[in-house]
């Protein structure tokens, strides 16, 4: 047992005999009440959120999650299939991958985490850099090179995003998967 004081995001409680993960937990002391504790939370299973207030001394029991290295297999629709080092197929829901679906591509080689509770796969977290080739842009604009000049690309899995001016056609790129974000042109 942790007191709510203890948890920070990311991390995972069990409350109402449910699995809830911590996306914000405030502390806050006031003069003569007693230090509270803000927390949004998400629920695992079922992607309810509460934002509930403990007192800081109050007990809660944290789960630790299971984690395994997968990698993207195929999309038999509803449900996206990832292969372990074992070759067990792993199903994950489509609701479940919500911005990693941004990055997917079939035939991609990136090694993905996969987290369980309870025996079943509740999310897919991708490395936090990933190189993507850019199936299309507009060509730069000739002269604008005051600051930073960016321009919209589209990746070959038909996803938008922000990349600076000299990105072209078919080049590899960096992208920030926690953010969304060009981070550069990936190195050959």
């Amino acid at each position: 047992m942790k007191t709510a004081n203890e948890f920070r995001a990311g991390q995972v409680l069990s409350l109402n005999g449910q699995a809830w993960v911590v996306l914000k937990a405030e502390f806050n002391k006031s003069g003569r009440n007693a230090a509270v504790v803000k927390m949004k939370l998400k629920n695992l299973l079922t992607g309810a959120s509460q934002e509930p207030v403990f007192k800081a001394d109050d007990k809660l029991e944290p789960i630790i999650l299971e984690r395994s290295q997968v990698t993207y297999s195929y999309f038999a629709d509803p449900l996206y299939v990832f292969m372990d080092e074992e070759y067990n197929q792993i199903e994950v829901e489509k609701e479940n991958l919500g911005d990693t679906l941004n990055f997917m591509t079939d035939g991609m080689t990136d090694v993905c985490e996969a987290v369980f509770y309870e025996g079943k796969a509740i999310s897919i977290e991708l490395p936090t850099t990933i190189v993507r080739t850019v199936s299309y842009t507009e060509p730069a604009v000739r002269g604008d090179t005051s600051g930073k000049v960016m321009k919209m690309a589209t990746l070959e899995n038909g996803y938008e995003l922000q990349v600076a001016a000299f990105v072209e056609i078919g080049d590899a790129v960096e992208i920030d998967t926690r953010t969304g974000e060009f981070k550069g042109r990936a190195k050959s």
